[in-house]
């Protein structure tokens, strides 16, 4: 499920402060750290899935849904690979995080892909879902 997602059925509520979004996604939910939480919302600025609003920020939800899509098959990697590997959510993205200073800025379904085949985890299923 998308962070915004799960931030919004956890509030009950499509608005939010940034530091509340940001407590709930790294605090609440434990699904990231307080700085990748930062840079998250920043980005779903960026990419329209957040719109600010009187010093608030709604989630844009025709948005998130045509972002859902994509975001799927990333979330759906890192769950694979913390089930494979026995570890926790935030550990395979700190590896990611890792991959990307070892590769360069690729596309981060691409990246999640070599750390598991890194790690040894057969990410064969996800072979054809990949866009190169």
């Amino acid at each position: 499920m998308h962070p915004l997602k799960r931030a919004v059925d956890y509030k009950g509520s499509t608005e939010f402060t940034r530091s509340e979004l940001v407590g709930i996604l790294s605090f609440s939910l434990r699904i990231m750290g307080v700085r990748e939480a930062k840079e998250f919302v920043n980005e779903a600025i960026e990419k329209g899935l957040l719109l600010e609003r009187d010093g608030k920020l709604v989630v844009n939800e025709p948005a998130l849904e045509e972002e859902k899509s994509e975001g799927d098959l990333f979330e759906e990697m890192v769950g694979h690979i913390a089930k494979s590997l026995g570890w926790e959510r935030e550990d395979v993205l700190d590896g990611i995080n890792s991959m990307r200073q070892r590769y360069g800025d690729l596309d981060r379904k691409v990246l999640a892909y070599l750390f598991g085949m890194d790690k040894g985890v057969d990410m064969s299923r996800f072979r054809e879902r990949l866009e190169l």
